[in-house]
């Protein structure tokens, strides 16, 4: 697994630069935000594993920052902890009824604070909320996404994954695998933000696996440009010599070494106007059915 990305919301400068020393000296990958319109803009870009947020900012405050987080489908999982002046009980409960995770006073302990980072974190994996690499909704979420749209019209869902990942990340190592994933997972969010809807889902089931779930009419340019733009970015993961032969040199298992493609995306797209689904098993079976037909089409 890699770093786990931090986000801090603060405009306070010394408490911000002094929050990102100490977290970046964890070994915690760690941003900063002075304003809450910034600290929306950066979740866009890559999405934190967790969330400190000042309460008191100079354009929006803590709470409609938080507010924005929960009511949009991509960031709503995002562990929020929030850091305010007052120790009121009223400006807890409106904390909480927002979402947020947990609550620490200033002036606080930093002892204090990272062990309710590192819980915050540790829970939302637990309890299979969000994959540890990309920080995408996992297992438990997407279950949750799936059960609504069973009963819903109009949407698609897309089960892409990554073609020869496993020997890319056998001969290159997990670190550089993990940089894929972390890649793949940007790469989605930015096309959907492009293509798709406010409210579109992207969840990491685990792996090389992402799903998105998109209205039906969005659902076909979304998979286009993704199997567009991963076919040509994917190669600055790969090695000059590599990229000059156009493939990979993998180990065989006879010991020999075999000629390993570049990495690909395969796409499979499955909607209620096209297919009838009894339970959300049959989606993602459906789904993953089509996603394995597109790989065999060269997808």
């Amino acid at each position: 697994m890699g770093k786990a990305r931090l986000l801090v919301v603060e405009d306070d400068v010394d408490i911000g630069n002094m929050l990102k020393i100490y977290f970046s000296g964890m070994d915690f990958d760690v941003d900063g935000a002075v304003r809450g319109s910034d600290a929306l803009e950066k979740t866009k870009q890559v999405l934190p594993h967790l969330i400190v947020l000042d309460i008191m900012l100079p354009d929006i405050d803590g709470y409609e920052v938080c507010r924005k987080l929960r009511t949009n489908m991509r960031t709503s999982h995002i562990p929020v902890i929030f850091l305010t002046q007052r120790d009121e009980r009223s400006d807890k409960l409106q904390g909480l009824e927002l979402g947020a995770d947990d609550y620490i006073t200033k002036p606080f302990d930093i002892e204090e604070l990272k062990l309710r980072v590192q819980g915050a974190i540790r829970r939302s994996e637990r309890e299979s909320l969000t994959d540890p690499r990309s920080g995408r909704p996992a297992g438990r979420l997407i279950e949750e996404q799936l059960r609504r749209i069973i009963r819903e019209k109009g949407w698609a869902l897309l089960d892409t994954r990554v073609n020869s990942f496993e020997p890319f990340k056998d001969v290159y190592g997990f670190v550089a695998g993990d940089d894929v994933l972390r890649f793949t997972s940007l790469m989605i969010g930015e096309v959907v933000d492009e293509l798709g809807t406010m409210s579109d889902f992207i969840g990491h089931a685990g792996g090389d696996n992402f799903i998105i779930i998109t209205t039906e009419e969005k659902a076909s340019g979304i998979k286009l440009r993704l199997q567009e733009r991963f076919d040509k970015e994917v190669q600055t993961h790969y090695n000059f010599i590599d990229r000059q032969q156009g493939f990979m040199q993998a180990p065989a298992s006879d010991g020999a070494t075999a000629k390993v493609p570049f990495m690909t995306m395969s796409i499979g797209v499955v909607s209620p106007s096209k297919q009838s689904f009894a339970d959300i098993r049959e989606i993602t079976e459906l789904a993953a059915e089509a996603r394995r037909q597109d790989a065999a089409a060269g997808g």
